[in-house]
């Protein structure tokens, strides 16, 4: 590609065919064990895949508030404390209906699990599965959310706890 094309491709038209990025928020849901943290991974409703809950934002939430709901909705999480301050972001292309791919970024927020219910409203939707934020690490898609996943897990020690 020629210099003036490329530029062209680059400055202008790439731009002007990119959707904006849309914003989600996730839980990293946890429970602290004797040997270090273990989190929640959830399966995708469409792929199986494993996932953090997560979703858009909600009128009346904060981020951190909607994340919480989330984990409620897709996981049956009942909370002992969430941590107001995320973790941190990670990009990924959303797929909406119909198959087209949005870029989203996601920001990511630690919250401390008392119990998880066996009734909750995605429970014949999805399977979960406690694992170590390494383990985790590795079945997630998104290189960010591995970085976060790992990081998390290096920092949780069992005498670790947030006020």
């Amino acid at each position: 590609m020629s210099g003036l094309l490329q530029k062209t491709w680059t400055e202008f038209l790439r731009p002007l065919l990119r959707r904006p990025e849309r914003f989600q928020v996730a839980a990293l849901c946890y429970r602290q064990r004797k040997d270090g943290p273990e989190v929640l991974v959830i399966s995708s409703r469409d792929t199986g895949r494993w996932l953090l809950p997560k979703g858009w934002p909600m009128d009346g939430q904060d981020a951190a508030g909607a994340a919480t709901i989330e984990a409620w909705e897709e996981a049956g999480v009942k909370p002992r404390r969430v941590d107001r301050k995320a973790l941190g972001t990670y990009r990924y292309d959303k797929r909406l209906e119909g198959g087209v791919p949005v870029p989203t970024v996601t920001k990511v927020f630690a919250i401390e699990v008392a119990r998880l219910t066996d009734d909750f409203p995605q429970r014949d939707e999805r399977s979960r599965k406690w694992v170590r934020p390494a383990e985790a690490a590795e079945m997630v898609d998104e290189p960010e959310l591995r970085t976060i996943l790992k990081r998390f897990g290096a920092t949780r020690r069992p005498d670790h706890r947030r006020a």
